[in-house]
This record gives C-alpha cells, sequence and structure tokens, in this order.
C-alpha cells in the first residue's frame, strides 16, 4: 500500500536526510525551453536502470510510463494529487491518466520532443510517494 504522509513529506524537507537508491530524486529540474537534443537511446536506459523496476520507455523512446494500482478511487486521486504537487514545484507537467484503481504517469519534456534529465528527476521523485 503506497505512503503518502512520510515519503512526500521527506521529498520537500530538506531538514531530513533520507537515503535514496540513487541520487535523481535530490536533484532539481531546470528549465527547458527547445534548443537541445533530447536523451540518447543510451542515456535514457542508463537513467532508467536508476528508478524503480516498473517505468519503462515507450516504444518510439518518447517517454517514460508506470502504471501505480490502487485498491480505491479515493487513493488514486490523493496519488495523482501528490503527483501534481511534485510538478508544480518542479516546473514540469506529466501526463496523468487517472481511473478508479489506477494512475498512469507519463513523463516526456515536450519543449524537445523527447526525453531529458527531467523526466527522471521527477520520476524519481515520484518513486519516493509509493515507498
Amino acid at each position: 500500500m503506497p505512503a503518502f504522509g512520510p515519503a512526500f513529506f521527506y521529498v520537500w524537507n530538506p531538514c531530513y536526510a533520507r537515503s535514496m537508491s540513487n541520487d535523481l530524486a535530490s536533484k532539481h529540474c531546470k528549465p527547458c525551453e527547445g534548443g537541445v537534443e533530447p536523451l540518447s537511446a543510451d542515456a535514457a536506459q542508463q537513467l532508467l536502470a536508476k528508478l524503480h523496476e516498473d517505468w519503462s520507455i515507450t516504444d518510439d523512446g518518447l517517454e517514460i510510463t508506470r502504471t501505480f494500482a490502487f485498491p480505491a478511487y479515493s487513493r488514486s486521486l490523493g496519488f495523482a494529487n501528490a503527483v501534481a504537487w511534485i510538478a508544480i514545484t518542479e516546473g514540469h507537467h506529466p501526463d496523468l491518466l487517472l481511473s478508479y484503481s489506477k494512475c498512469v504517469v507519463n513523463w516526456t519534456t515536450h519543449a524537445i520532443g523527447g526525453l531529458s534529465d527531467n523526466d527522471f528527476i521527477c520520476a524519481a521523485k515520484v518513486d519516493l510517494l509509493n515507498e
């Protein structure tokens, strides 16, 4: 069962030091207005390896995606709101598909038409919500 309170609190509260499996979640997104190339397939695979194993790169290589399952709509909605808080704080917004028992999270960097470090940073922060 996902834990929203404590994990979410620690992600955003610098007074608490947490041991993370990688340092992605401790980073912050950099503004991206285009003009840079998307990550190469190799670079994206290296960053994907630092995330929870349920994340995957879409067949076209333009997004990372993960489906989170929940026992009730209220939990799915609460999770989606927590993801939205991460997105607003980081200035990088995912596509969310919300249903009764699941929330699908897709990250891509629209300004460059592919994946950037920002997508993986935000995915790592989302992983902390579901510990």
